[in-house]
Formats: C-alpha cells, structure tokens, sequence
C-alpha cells in the first residue's frame, strides 16, 4: 500500500513549518508567509537535504517567463564552444565521453583554467581517477594558471554534495562520472544504479543554480558511452571525443538541448596541450609538389556552420575472393557500393570484380551526399588509373539515373573552394566560380579532359 504523503505548510522568510495553515508565523511573525510544502525524501533541494519540506511546484503561463539574458559561459577554446552551440548554457549537464588518453582530462583542465579567467565565480574540479598532484602536474605541464580553481579527489557523491554547497561554483567537473558512488545505493561504483542514483543527485543540484556541470564518461570497446542509455538522456549535451591515426582529435555531439549537432571541434594534441585547427583544409589536404596521382579527388563540405575542402582517396584491386569488398571507414561502406554500382551501369567500367579501398585525407568521417561525385571520381579515376585535374574540386549528389544532382548550400561551397586555390570547381547548379555538371558521363569527362 503506498504511503500517504505529508503536506506542511512552511514559511517563507524564516524555514518554520508546521502541519496546518495560519496567516501569520508563530516563529518570526511574518502574515502571509505560510506556503503548502510536500515532504518528499527524493526531493533534491538546495542543500541536497533529503526528507525535508520541499515547496509544491505549480505550472505558470509561460508568456510570463523570461528568457534568460547572457545564459551561455563561453569556455574560451572556440572548437569547445562551436560543439557547444556558441559556449556552454547555464543550468545545464554536459556529458562528454571517449576512449582513454584521447585528453578529455585535458581539455577539461584548460576549460577550466580558461573559463575561471574570463567568468566569475570558482571552478570546482572533482577527480575520482587521479590525485591533486597528478591533476596539477598536467596543468603545470600545460603552463596553465590554476588559481581560483578548487581541486575535490573522492568518489563518494556525498563529499561532493558538501563541496558544491559550500563553495556553489560556477563551473563543475566531474571526471568521471563511473567513479562516483553513494552509501545510499551501494559501495560499488559503476553500477546502473549508482550512475542513475549519482548522475540524478548531481544534474539535480546543477538544475536550480547559474552553473554547468561537465562529467566525463567512460566509453565501451564499441566507443559508445558506458552505462545505461538513460544517463544521455538525464543531462542536455552528449559529446563523443575521437581520433585518427594521428595526433588530431574530433569533439561532436550526439545530443545538444541549446545548439545544433552538426558542427565540429577538430583539435591537434601537442606539448602544450589541445590547440584549436583554424584552418581544416589544409589539415584534410595533401600539399604536393608534383602531380596528382590517380584515385584522388577534392571535395568542399560543410560540418555544421563551416566549409573545408577534403581529399578522398580512393583503391581499386582484383577482387582476393570470389566476392567483391567495399574497406571503408571513414565514409559508409553502402555509399560506396551504390556508387561503384551507378558508374558501372552509366559508364560501363566494371567494379563487380574489384576490392574497393576508400580514406579520406585526415581521418574525418564523411556522411553527406554532397560527396558522391567527387567519390565517384575517385573510383573512375583508381579503376582506370588516370589522375584528375590538378585543381579541381567536385560537388554534387549522384542518383541512382546517373545524374549529378543539387545540394544545400552550394555558393558557400564554391566561395569556400575559390578561396583556397582550386581553378576548378564543378557543380550541379548555375554559381559564379563554377562549372555546371549535370550527369556522372558529363563530370568525368570535364575532370579527365586533356
């Protein structure tokens, strides 16, 4: 049988309650001051008091309510801000994962370092995995400055309730999230109920106050998030921190309540820590002196707000077995077929019998179909060893007709291409700056001209 629940009438000026309705206080004699409270034990209040009188939340018109005015905390690394949708909200929980040694206790700590120079209030950081002195010897290393920021190294949520209380900072981190745990769901961290229980508590507490809460997360072999799915769905950002083969690293967001999730963070990891990429196409261009080998072509495409032009590299051998292989990555092996099948049908170059190899310059993955006929031009030019046009860059979707279709965005595309040197840019619309392509027969002929 569920129990009935306790209402209390508490006033507001001075924490007096009592179980029945009168106009004035009896404690400090305040009229009027006396508001119905439900006692709820899973309440998360202001000082994370449990079993106490919590206020009844009524709905209001929202016509009345006020947008917040300079909601946003700008951290200062602008890769971090442009993920974040322009700085992180206030009142918000952002959970960032990745695989170990990728740096997210780095770019935590310079988060940290940067946002308690330009923003006031303290930075609290709350490491369960290391210690004072290895958290200061990063940012030592780092030749960061750390005062004003506070260092908690526990596990146990209610140390950390204590600290948030008692210093209320502005912004939290909490690295990681797997490693806290509370008496009250067991002395195990990790557990689903110790990340739903500790995840609750903390996201709670950020909730009702003008701060941002960071908790980084352990990652699975797979590279997704730890835990249960619902953790993603309790705080407002998700961001997942990858990698290539080199010393670049990819910050994106699968989940973002404030900002879109399209845009990129691309940063190189160096000695002195996570440094921004201002320019991406230089990064996902290869500088040559010489010609362009075969199997080569340029593309121009956007992630989120931006445009950069990348390289897609494309293999054709003999088939190893009776059965064809697509080896793709960086872009989704299905594409790649679909378009090995479109210039096999329309140009009558067979690809059935040959394993394809596809990479894209960089390490950044490609999904958008703007990229279907710079890797159409890439096969063509692999399979029939003949490099295309120095200079030139491809832009258009590829139907299954054979036609080179229009994209989102093409002027900015172009405009983006131009500016970095390329002579030649084609693409499916009428732009200043570009040829105009309107079928796959139409764009080999114009890249492999000579």
């Amino acid at each position: 049988m569920a129990k009935k629940k306790e209402i209390v009438y508490k006033c507001s000026e001075c924490g007096y309650s009592q179980p029945r309705w009168l106009g004035r206080c009896p404690q400090c004699g305040a009229w009027n001051t006396l508001a119905e409270c439900i006692v709820d034990p899973n309440s998360t209040t202001a000082a994370f008091t449990g079993n106490s009188a919590t206020e009844k939340v009524k709905p209001v018109p929202l016509s009345l309510v006020s947008a917040q005015e300079n909601a946003r905390i700008v951290t200062g690394i602008q890769e971090f801000d442009r993920v974040l949708g322009g700085g992180a909200m206030r009142r918000s929980a952002i959970l960032i994962g990745g695989e170990p040694g990728i740096g997210k206790s780095t770019l935590m700590v310079q988060a940290c370092a940067a946002i308690r120079k330009a923003t006031p209030g303290k930075v609290l950081y709350v490491s369960g995995e290391e210690s004072a002195g290895q958290v200061k010897g990063r940012a030592d290393r780092l030749s960061l400055d750390t005062s004003g920021i506070e260092i908690l190294c526990t596990m146990r949520l209610e140390d950390i309730k204590d600290a948030l209380v008692a210093l209320n900072p502005v912004f939290v981190v909490i690295d990681s999230i797997q490693t806290v745990y509370s008496v009250e769901a067991g002395i195990v961290p990790g557990t689903v109920n110790q990340l739903k229980f500790c995840a609750n508590e903390l996201i709670g507490w950020v909730k009702e106050r003008d701060s941002v809460m960071v908790m980084s997360a352990h990652v699975t072999k797979d590279g997704v998030i730890a835990g249960p799915k619902s953790l993603e769905h309790m705080v407002d950002t998700v961001i997942s921190f990858e990698r290539n083969d080199d010393e670049v690293r990819f910050l994106r967001a699968s989940k973002n309540r404030f900002g879109s999730v399209d845009e990129l963070g691309i940063f190189a990891m160096g000695e002195d820590g996570l440094s921004c990429v201002g320019d991406p196409s230089a990064m996902f261009v290869t500088k040559r002196t010489g010609k362009t080998p075969a199997g080569i072509a340029n593309t121009c495409v956007f992630e989120g707000s931006r445009a950069f032009v990348v390289e897609i590299q494309a293999l054709t051998v003999p088939a190893k077995s009776s059965m064809s292989r697509v080896y793709s990555d960086k872009i989704d092996s299905a594409r790649v077929a679909r378009v090995a099948a479109v210039l096999e049908k329309r140009t009558g170059l067979r690809f059935s019998d040959m394993d394809l190899y596809i990479n894209v310059a960089g390490g950044v993955r490609l999904a958008e179909s703007a990229i279907d006929a710079a890797l159409a031009a890439a096969l063509y030019s692999a399979r029939t060893d003949v490099p295309i046009l120095d200079g030139s860059v491809i832009i258009g979707e590829v139907s299954l007709a054979g036609e080179v279709r229009p994209v989102q965005r093409v002027r900015q595309r172009v405009k983006t291409a131009r500016e970095l040197g390329f002579r030649d840019v084609l693409a499916p619309d009428d732009e200043d700056g570009a040829r105009r392509i309107s079928s796959v027969k139409e764009m080999l002929a114009a890249v492999f001209a000579r």
